[in-house]
């Protein structure tokens, strides 16, 4: 009897222990905060798996949305289909909500990726022949963008007053005559063998498997003024969770996947 009582009394202490256990481990995931992120196959969405991971220790559970284009992102952000996204830079950030009244705020830079443009056809932007037919991409930023680096390159000229956000109209001098078509960012890689040149997004140029140190004919400097964003809705600047979504983001583990896999394609802005 004394050893069955013993034994009891071990049961009733191990199961008030395992009882305890369980509340304190239902506590500790009730903490647990979960926010849905719209980010860009490929490169983008590498960087959301390793911030899931760091912002897990937080107690911060990212849930990963991927988009094949650049307007569905904030559309779902502004519509409350995701908490945040991380794919775009402030240029574009910037037009989007202009454009379409969308109530969203950076909260933290991540990643530059320098622009490049390619060509199946040619070594060099000047090699362009007269009349060459050459891509940029159809939205805003991302032209004005295009158009600086011609620019730079020599083959074009923009007006004065013309900055990050020039289009086709500033075009002042245009010497070989190249004819400037515009296509949709996603759609570039897919169209190199119809143009003789094409500005590409790093981001879309990888997945098309073309490294910018490599295959990129004419490319930006590394510190431009395209940084990469973590976006959130305005309403929600301010909640607790997103200091917690910015650290994993600009984490040492981020920094590292950044130097280790992209050799100077991508390069941490933070």
């Amino acid at each position: 009897m004394p050893v069955g009582k013993g034994l009891s009394k071990r049961n009733l202490v191990l199961g008030a222990l395992a009882a305890a256990v369980l509340v304190a481990t239902g506590m500790a995931h009730a903490q647990d905060t979960t926010i849905r992120i719209a980010v860009t196959a490929g490169p983008h969405a590498q960087i959301a798996e390793v911030a899931r991971k760091v912002a897990a220790r937080d107690g911060l559970v990212l849930k990963i949305v991927e988009f094949q284009d650049y307007i569905q992102p904030n559309a779902a952000l502004d519509a409350g289909d995701v908490e945040a996204n991380s794919y775009q830079h402030r240029p574009f950030l910037d037009s989007q909500v202009q454009a379409r009244g969308y109530r969203i705020t950076a909260v933290g830079n991540t990643v530059t990726f320098p622009m490049g443009f390619y060509s199946k056809r040619f070594k060099s932007l000047a090699d362009l022949p007269a009349g060459a037919r050459v891509g940029i991409q159809n939205d805003p930023s991302n032209s004005g963008r295009a158009l600086q680096l011609l620019q730079k390159a020599g083959v074009i000229q923009l007006k004065s007053t013309a900055g990050i956000s020039a289009t086709v109209a500033d075009v002042v001098a245009n010497p070989k005559g190249l004819k400037i078509v515009q296509v949709e960012a996603a759609q570039l890689p897919r169209s190199l063998d119809d143009l003789d040149a094409a500005a590409i997004n790093t981001n879309y140029a990888l997945q098309a498997g073309l490294v910018p140190t490599r295959d990129a004919i004419a490319i930006e400097a590394p510190d431009n003024p395209y940084a990469n964003l973590l976006a959130v809705r305005t309403a929600d600047k301010d909640k607790p969770w997103v200091p917690k979504l910015v650290k994993a983001f600009q984490s040492p583990e981020v920094r590292q996947l950044v130097q280790s896999q992209f050799s100077g394609s991508m390069v941490p802005a933070f």
